[in-house]
């Protein structure tokens, strides 16, 4: 999985126990007990990603933007309720109460000079909210003492370009039955990273795996596409026209893919929303029909990869999808991705669908 250029932590982090709801700042590298449910089974892990920038209004005051931060919150909504029990579900917060412990986190005193240099520098940033039982206990159980904590950096760059992927056929993200694959769970990413370390025993130079569907007893022809290790997918054809993965259990309801599709569309591109089985692909590819394949995700916003290797069965090439730069779609996704980053930073119009949230701090 590729990972982080630039960054750069801030020195502190937030802690809100959501059974009393107590609001603490803590040290940047503060610990939690060794003897925890969440480190010996990996209970109550759930996560998000969320992209902001730092600017300056008109009297000099700080703000931090984001975009669609609802939908964030939702999703990491989602992922606590699923990691508690139906007795515990009371004590899920709002997305309301979330946007407020997140913003009062931001605007703590010993944040501003982090803030501060971030707007200086027009950095990306990157707050990453995650949970943890703060109970000390080795029992199989739901957490005692569920709390959210979140921490905050700016970066340079995640993941791109050029990258090269490889389809990993024989690895399964996510089991749609169990309803994780829709979910920011930390028992989804181990696979997403052993399935980058496979795709590199097929070729080295790979930063980046594609998984198909949960039906690895069926035909390789006719199981579908549903994300790369850590992102969303597109596919973008010859005719112009890009296709967008549905969402569904498998697949992460990613909020940058969805500003990216808005994008698209404003700028007259056709996007299909539909399942593409990985036998149509390989057509595709092999007709040279593929202009580019998408990785499409918070911290990178949207990467095109320079190659992707697809293969059988058994992990042998059967053909190789190479990016049409010169084709005018393709420079069209590299438009929209900078339109997406420039909406943060107040320099574009908002596309339908899109909400602008800004917080002075």
């Amino acid at each position: 999985m590729a990972g982080f250029e630039g960054i750069k932590w801030a020195t502190k982090q937030m802690r809100f126990l959501l059974k009393d709801r107590t609001f603490d700042v803590m040290p940047g590298d503060d610990k939690v007990y060794a003897v925890s449910r969440s480190i010996h089974y990996g209970l109550f892990l759930a996560f998000e990603g969320i992209r902001f920038f730092a600017d300056r209004n008109e009297k000099g005051n700080l703000v931090v933007r984001f975009l669609n931060l609802n939908k964030n919150l939702e999703r990491f909504q989602r992922g606590i309720s699923y990691n508690l029990g139906q007795n515990q579900q009371e004590i899920v917060p709002t997305t309301e109460e979330m946007t407020d412990i997140f913003l009062r986190y931001l605007r703590e005193p010993e944040m501003m000079d982090f803030l501060s240099e971030m707007a200086d520098l027009k950095a990306q940033g990157y707050l990453r909210p995650f949970t943890v039982d703060e109970t000390q206990s080795i029992g199989v159980t739901f957490p005692d003492n569920p709390s959210i904590r979140a921490v905050v950096c700016r970066y340079d760059q995640y993941l791109g370009e050029p990258f090269s992927g490889v389809v990993v056929p024989h690895l399964v993200r996510a089991v749609g039955i169990n309803g994780t694959g829709c979910l920011k769970l930390g028992i989804n990413y181990l696979i997403s990273v052993k399935a980058v370390d496979e795709a590199k025993k097929i070729f080295p130079e790979a930063v980046s795996a594609l998984f198909l569907d949960d039906r690895p007893y069926e035909p390789l022809e006719t199981r579908t596409i549903t994300e790369w290790d850590s992102s969303c997918a597109l596919f973008a054809l010859r005719d112009g026209s890009v296709i967008k993965i549905p969402e569904s259990n498998l697949i992460l309801p990613s909020i940058t893919i969805q500003g990216i599709v808005a994008i698209l569309r404003q700028m007259g591109v056709t996007v299909n929303e539909r399942n593409l089985p990985y036998g149509e692909l390989i057509d595709l590819v092999k007709s040279n029909e593929v202009v580019a394949v998408c990785s499409v995700g918070t911290a990178g916003i949207m990467n095109r990869a320079q190659r992707l290797l697809l293969v059988d069965d058994k992990n042998e090439v059967i053909a190789v999808q190479n990016s049409d730069e010169k084709h005018e779609l393709y420079q069209q996704l590299g438009e929209a991705k900078k339109y997406y980053w420039d909406i943060y930073q107040g320099k574009v119009d908002v596309p339908k669908g899109l909400e602008v949230n800004s917080f002075e701090l």
